[in-house]
C-alpha cells in the first residue's frame, strides 16, 4: 500500500521513466501507450500520421505521442476504462449520455494529462539543454497536479467530499454523421470533442462553475439536438468563460488507508470579486470566430451590432456585460 500520493511536479518526474498516472517503477514493466487510443484513432478513420502543434512550436504526429504506463495499471485500469468509452462512442449520443461522469472526467482528464506529459517532459529538456528553468507559472503547474491526482482514481479510490471538480456538458447533435475533431485548451483544462451524434464540452478544474455560468442556455437546449454552428458556439461560450473564470482552484487533499480524499476549498476566499471576470462581447467575436471558422462569418458580421453578436440561438440567452 502506498503511503504517499505521487507528485510527479514536485521533482519534475517527465523523464519517460516512471508510469505517466501511478509513479511505478517496480512492479511490472514499463510499456509506452498512445496518447490517442488506437481504437479512437479507428473510429475516427485517422491513420495516426495526422499532427499537431506543441505548445514549443514542435509538430508531432498522433502517433508519436506516448506516455509511459506501468503495464499492470494499463492492463487492470487503462484498459476497462478505455474499452467503457469505447463501446459508448460506438453507440452514439445515448450511451455516451448515459456514462459516468466521473468516467468521462478520468478519460478526458488522462489524456489532457498524458498531453501535459508531453509538454513538460519537452520543457525540462528545454531546460536540460540552456538551463534556463521551466519556463511555466506555479499556479499553473499546481492546476496541473491537482488534475494529475484526481485522474489517480483510474487506478485507485479517489473520493471527491460532496463536490465535483468539473463542468461536463453531453449534447446530441443533429448530424448523425459528424466527422471527429476535438479542441483543448491546456492553461485553463477546457476541452471538447465531437463525433457522430455528439459533443462533449468539459472544464476540468472549475469545481461546477462554468456549468452553472451558462445554465441559462443549457436549459434551454435541453434535449434539442443542436446544429453544426450551434455545437461550435456553445464550445465558445465555455472556452471563453473558462478564460475569465478569475480563481485558482483550492484543495485538501488527504491519503488514509489507501484512499485519496479531495475537499474543495471555498471559492471564494477573501476576494470580493465574483467569480468570472466581466464578459466583452467584443472578446467573446474574436473567440467565436475561431470556433465558426468552417462557415467564413466575418469579425464584422459577428459583431455587427457591438451589443447583441449573433447567434444560431433563439434567443441567444447571452452572459450580460455588466
Amino acid at each position: 500500500m502506498n503511503s504517499t500520493i505521487y507528485q510527479p511536479f514536485k521533482n519534475f518526474d517527465f523523464k519517460y521513466k516512471n508510469c505517466f498516472l501511478s509513479g511505478d517503477t517496480f512492479s511490472t514493466p514499463i510499456t509506452e501507450i498512445g496518447i490517442l487510443p488506437e481504437w479512437l484513432l479507428k473510429v475516427a478513420n485517422f491513420s495516426g500520421d495526422e499532427q499537431i502543434k506543441l505548445l514549443d512550436e514542435s509538430v508531432r504526429s498522433y502517433n508519436s505521442l506516448k506516455v509511459p504506463c506501468n503495464t499492470e495499471v494499463l492492463t487492470h485500469f487503462i484498459e476497462p476504462l478505455e474499452e467503457k468509452i469505447h463501446n459508448a462512442f460506438l453507440k452514439g449520443y445515448e450511451a455516451v449520455s448515459k456514462l459516468e461522469e466521473v468516467e468521462l472526467f478520468r478519460w478526458i482528464g488522462k489524456f489532457m494529462y498524458s498531453l501535459i506529459y508531453v509538454e513538460m517532459h519537452a520543457a525540462v529538456r528545454q531546460q536540460q539543454l540552456s538551463a534556463d528553468g521551466v519556463n511555466m507559472s506555479q499556479g499553473l503547474m499546481h492546476k496541473f497536479g491537482n488534475l494529475h491526482t484526481m485522474i489517480q482514481g483510474i487506478y485507485t479510490d479517489v473520493v471527491f467530499e460532496d463536490f465535483t471538480p468539473w463542468s461536463i456538458v453531453v449534447v446530441p447533435l443533429e448530424q448523425h454523421d459528424t466527422t471527429f475533431s476535438f479542441r483543448d485548451e491546456i492553461n485553463t483544462m477546457t476541452f471538447s470533442l465531437k463525433l457522430k451524434d455528439f459533443g462533449i464540452i468539459a472544464c476540468l478544474q472549475d469545481n461546477g462553475t462554468n456549468k452553472k455560468y451558462h445554465q441559462e442556455l443549457l436549459d434551454q437546449i435541453g434535449n434539442a439536438a443542436l446544429s453544426p454552428q450551434q455545437f461550435e458556439e456553445l464550445c465558445a461560450r465555455f472556452f471563453y468563460s473558462a478564460y475569465l473564470f478569475n480563481r485558482l482552484p483550492e484543495y485538501a487533499i488527504l491519503l488514509v488507508e489507501g484512499s485519496i480524499y479531495i475537499d474543495a476549498m471555498p471559492l471564494r476566499g477573501t476576494l470580493n470579486k465574483a467569480l468570472f471576470d466581466h464578459w466583452q462581447h467584443k472578446t467573446y467575436a474574436q473567440v467565436l470566430q475561431d470556433f465558426w471558422k468552417p462557415w467564413d462569418h466575418t469579425l464584422f458580421e459577428i459583431i455587427k451590432d457591438p451589443t447583441n453578436p449573433i447567434s444560431y440561438f433563439n434567443p441567444p440567452s447571452l452572459p450580460a456585460t455588466t
